[in-house]
């Protein structure tokens, strides 16, 4: 038997190097809500995927680096990455090329074995975003 019973995922936190550019991708692009924010020592911004929040803290000198991709790596579908689900990624992929938002595609809309759809983008700083959309 486990010691600890994990419920869900609370939140997320991404490392990013402009707030509002970072703001125009996950709540223009992808719909998120922005939600308030605890009053901390350094710059970030909050918002709600569903039951899941993602918390942005702007790099700082005590963060990290903004982005995940080590020096000669590149971004694909089987790298460090976090999935949404959308009900259709395939309506999904239509709405983001006509969105007039700049965004990176990682991978188009594919097939998973399972019969699912998955699309990867890349955020302003590279990190890598999947939608994905249940099997038909």
């Amino acid at each position: 038997m486990s010691v600890i019973q994990v419920e869900a995922i609370d939140h997320l936190t991404l490392v990013v190097s402009d707030l509002e550019v970072s703001r125009k991708f996950y709540v223009d692009l992808l719909g998120m809500e922005v939600v308030p924010r605890p009053n901390f020592s350094f710059q970030g911004s909050w918002f709600r995927a569903g039951n899941t929040l993602i918390h942005l803290i702007l790099e700082h000198d005590q963060s990290g680096k903004a982005g995940t991709l080590s020096p000669g790596q590149t971004r694909s579908t089987r790298t460090h990455h976090f999935a949404f689900r959308v009900p259709d990624a395939n309506s999904a992929w239509e709405a983001l090329e006509q969105s007039g938002i700049d965004y990176e595609v990682v991978s188009p809309p594919k097939f998973r074995p399972d019969g699912a759809v998955q699309i990867f983008l890349a955020d302003p700083d590279g990190h890598v975003v999947e939608l994905a959309s249940d099997p038909q």
